[in-house]
């Protein structure tokens, strides 16, 4: 933000002194001073008369023209420098909303480094925005996280979520070889691509288990989604960087925060919208009373694979225990 510039204290006086007008008055109070002493020390007569008359009036004149100088530079001050000041600032003003506009638009609010660990400033932030908003965008590989986060609260949202399609080889593949990089050579790719799937069905028993916080929950699953995470708000938008190489050798990559009306908040909302609305995903929805054997009926055809019972409840256990985790270790429990 731009300081407001305050501009200098004037000191008519001063400024006097420091003028060609404060040195000629200066000049004459000496002139003064000198005549009136020369007549002091002449004889009575025509002379002393006349060098005393000449002190005095210089004197005056002096005194005259101090009064007048002052009272000149005053009005000057008001007249001249004042108005010239005020716009300044005005312009000033202006060029600092300005400024604050710009970066409102094209700067992030927040940046929060990657990390090996949640941070607790960044997800204690990311749950003021998640209370505060009517709607809930998130786009990432699997949805345990957000999940997790709507378990935290009573509030109402509406929920629209794309994840990856567990289905899709080339989806698994992909996320796969980004890991693969983050892990090393001797990281095994099959046990990776396994790892995600698993991932994938803890997120959707997660988000099952939430229904009841949503009035309404829409699922997108498409095919290789992007690989940084979206969450999005009614006043913000949050981007994980998982594309940032400098991120790869941390759990929790780099993450940028920009608020609503900013050019990446209506760019990012405009292409989730698009592909959520997208004829080549596949579109589900989960009801607050979606019973367990309508999820079971959903979680098939998402996954391609039956849901038994003594699968579901392995599943929540194991999803509890990543909330429980990742809410401690956030320092979000309750």
């Amino acid at each position: 933000m731009v300081a407001e510039v305050r501009p200098p204290r004037h000191n008519p006086l001063q400024e006097i002194f420091w003028t060609r007008t404060g040195l000629l008055l200066l000049v004459l109070v000496v002139a003064s001073g000198v005549c009136l002493i020369i007549s002091a020390g002449m004889a009575p007569g025509t002379w002393k008369n006349l060098v005393n008359a000449a002190g005095t009036g210089t004197l005056v004149s002096a005194i005259v023209g101090f009064g007048q100088t002052l009272i000149t530079a005053t009005a000057s001050q008001r007249a001249l420098v004042s108005p010239v000041i005020e716009e300044s600032r005005r312009t000033l003003r202006e060029l600092a909303a300005e400024y604050r506009s710009m970066n409102k638009e094209f700067f992030p609010t927040h940046i929060f480094d990657a990390t090996t660990e949640p941070d607790p400033a960044f997800n204690r932030l990311m749950m003021q925005d998640l209370r505060t908003t009517r709607q809930f965008f998130f786009r990432g590989f699997s949805a345990r996280y957000a999940a997790a986060r709507l378990l935290l609260s009573n509030s109402e949202w509406e929920l629209r979520v794309i994840i990856a399609d567990p289905r899709d080889a080339t989806t698994l593949s992909g996320r796969a070889r980004h890991l693969l990089r983050q892990q090393g050579v001797t990281a095994d790719i099959h046990v990776i691509q396994q790892a995600l799937s698993h991932e994938v069905s803890i997120g959707l028993v997660g988000l099952y288990l939430a229904r009841s916080r949503c009035v309404r929950m829409d699922l997108t699953v498409v095919a290789d989604p992007p690989l940084d995470r979206l969450e999005m708000f009614d006043e913000s938008v949050w981007i994980h960087l998982y594309s940032n190489a400098g991120s790869m050798a941390t759990l929790y990559p780099r993450t940028l925060r920009f608020s609503e009306g900013s050019f990446i908040y209506d760019m990012e909302r405009a292409e989730f919208l698009r592909v959520f609305r997208s004829r080549a995903a596949r579109h589900f929805q989960l009801a607050p009373d979606t019973t367990r054997q309508g999820f079971m009926a959903l979680y098939q055809k998402v996954t391609g694979s039956p849901l038994t019972e003594d699968r579901f409840h392995e599943l929540e256990n194991e999803f509890h225990v990543f909330r429980h985790k990742f809410l401690t270790t956030a320092a979000l429990e309750n």
